[in-house]
C-alpha cells in the first residue's frame, strides 16, 4: 500500500530545527570575523558556542516541565517569536556580553522549540509512522551542517557576521507563520502537582535512554569534532578534501535520520536503536583500523566517513521513540528533552575526551575512543521486548493521537 504523504506541517518543523540547528552552529564559521569586530580574542569568542551548549542542556529538562501543560503550538510559537527577538538583538549586539547574552536567551528558546517541535511530531503522526515523522525532524538539524551553516559562513565573509543572524531570525520568523497556519493541535499535559510533572526524570527506562545518547554523543561527536586532524593524518591536508568531506558528513547524516526513521516504523524503536549503535560502532571501528593501516587512499576515506556520517545521525529517531515508548505522550515533552540535555552535555565532553586523546596519543587515536564510548552505548542499550522482535509495527503505535 502506498504511503500517504507528508503533511506541510512536518516540513515547517524541519525549517524550525534547522533554524534552531543552524543557530548553534554557525558561530564556528564566523568566529574570525566576530571576534575581530568585538576586539576579543577568538578563544573567548568560542566560549559563545560553550555558552550556547550548557545553557540548551540545562535548559532544555527545566522548561520543558513548566511548559509541559500548555499545547505544543503555543510553546512552539511563543518560543519561535522569542527565538526570533534573540536573534535579533544578536545581530543588533553593541558588546561581547551583550552577545553573550543573548546567546544564553537563544539557547533556552531552541532548547523549548526543539523538544516540543518532537513532542508535535510524534504526537501528529498516524499509526505506524511516528518514526519516519521523528527523522524528518532530526534531518533539519541535520541539513544545518552543510546548508545553513556554510551559507551563514559565507554571507558573513560576504556581508558581516551580523548578516548571519539575520539570516536565522528571519528564517525562525517564516517558520513561525507556517506553523501558526498549519500547526496540529496537540493539547498539553492535564494540571499535576510539581512532582508528578517530574516523574519521567526519575524513571529508570529514561534515565538509561538518556545514558546511551550521552554515551553515543561523546563517541560520535568526538570524531566529527576531530574530522579535520583525522583527514589531514590519513590522506594529506588538503583544503577541497576536507570541504568534501564535511558536505558528506551532512549529507550522508540527511540521508540516515530518514531512513532511520523508517526503521523504527519497520522494526520498532528499542530494536533499531540497537541496530544504528552497533552500525556507529563497527564504522568507528573501521576508522580507527584506516588511520592505522597507513593507506591513504581518498576513496576508502570518504567511504568510512560517509558510512560513519549515515550511523551517526541516525540516532535521534530511534532513541527518541525509545524515550516515548517508556513514558507516553502525557509528559512526553519533558522526557525528549531530558534526553536532548544529554546529547549536548555528551557535546560538551566529546570535545574535552578528543583532546585529551589527540594531545596524549595522537589523532589515530580519536575514533578508538570514540569506538570504545559507542560499544557502552550499545551495551547499555534496552534489548527490544520480546512481542516488539516478533512484530513490524512500533510498540508505542498506539499512544500516538493524530
Amino acid at each position: 500500500m502506498r504511503k500517504a504523504a507528508l503533511p506541510g506541517w512536518l516540513y515547517i518543523l524541519f525549517l524550525t530545527l534547522l533554524a534552531t540547528a543552524t543557530d548553534e552552529f554557525v558561530i564556528a564559521g564566523v568566529l574570525p570575523a566576530l571576534a575581530d569586530d568585538l576586539e576579543v580574542s577568538v578563544s573567548a569568542a568560542g566560549q559563545l558556542v560553550t555558552v550556547f551548549a550548557v545553557v540548551y542542556a540545562v535548559g532544555a529538562p527545566t522548561l520543558s516541565v513548566i511548559c509541559e501543560r500548555f499545547a505544543k503550538r503555543t510553546v512552539l510559537l511563543v518560543g519561535l517569536l522569542l527565538f526570533v527577538m534573540a536573534n535579533v538583538a544578536a545581530a543588533l549586539a553593541p558588546g561581547y556580553w551583550f552577545l553573550m547574552g543573548v546567546r544564553a536567551a537563544a539557547a533556552l528558546c531552541a532548547a523549548v522549540v526543539a523538544s516540543a517541535a518532537f513532542a508535535t511530531a510524534a504526537a501528529g503522526a498516524p499509526e505506524g509512522a511516528q518514526g519516519r515523522y521523528l527523522g524528518v525532524v532530526t534531518a533539519g538539524m541535520t541539513a544545518a551542517l552543510f546548508s545553513g551553516v556554510p551559507l551563514g559562513s559565507w554571507l558573513s565573509g560576504a556581508f558581516g557576521w551580523r548578516v548571519t543572524f539575520w539570516l536565522i531570525a528571519a528564517v525562525a520568523a517564516v517558520a513561525a507563520l507556517g506553523l501558526l497556519a498549519t500547526a496540529p493541535a496537540v493539547p498539553g499535559g492535564a494540571p499535576a502537582p510539581l512532582r508528578e510533572r517530574l516523574a519521567p526524570l526519575r524513571e529508570r527506562a529514561v534515565l538509561r535512554l538518556v545514558t546511551v545518547t550521552f554515551l553515543a554523543a561523546s563517541g560520535g561527536l568526538m570524531f566529527y569534532t576531530y574530522l579535520g586532524p583525522y583527514t589531514a593524518e590519513v590522506a594529506g591536508g588538503s583544503y577541497g578534501l576536507l570541504s568534501f568531506v564535511l558536505f558528506l558528513v551532512g549529507a550522508a547524516g540527511l540521508v540516515g535520520a530518514l531512513l532511520s526513521g523508517r526503521a523504527v516504523d519497520s522494526w520498532g524503536p528499542q530494536r533499531s536503536l540497537r541496530r544504528v549503535l552497533a552500525g556507529h560502532a563497527i564504522a568507528l571501528a573501521l576508522a580507527a583500523g584506516l588511520v592505522s593501516s597507513g593507506i591513504g587512499n581518498r576513496y576508502l576515506l570518504t567511504a568510512v566517513i560517509a558510512c560513519w556520517a549515515a550511523f551517526a545521525w541516525a540516532l535521534t529517531p530511534p532513541v527518541q521513540g525509545s524515550v516515548l515508548a517508556a513514558v507516553g505522550p502525557v509528559s512526553g515533552m519533558t522526557a525528549l528533552s531530558l534526553n536532548i540535555s544529554g546529547l549536548y552535555l555528551g557535546t560538551g565532553v566529546a570535545a574535552a575526551v578528543g583532546g585529551a586523546a589527540v594531545g596524549t596519543l595522537g589523532v589515530a587515536y580519536v575514533p578508538v575512543a570514540a569506538a570504545v564510548l559507542m560499544t557502552l552505548a550499545f551495551l547499555l542499550s534496552p534489548a527490544a521486548p520480546r512481542a516488539q522482535r516478533a512484530a513490524t509495527q512500533t510498540p508505542d503505535s498506539t499512544s500516538v493521537t493524530a
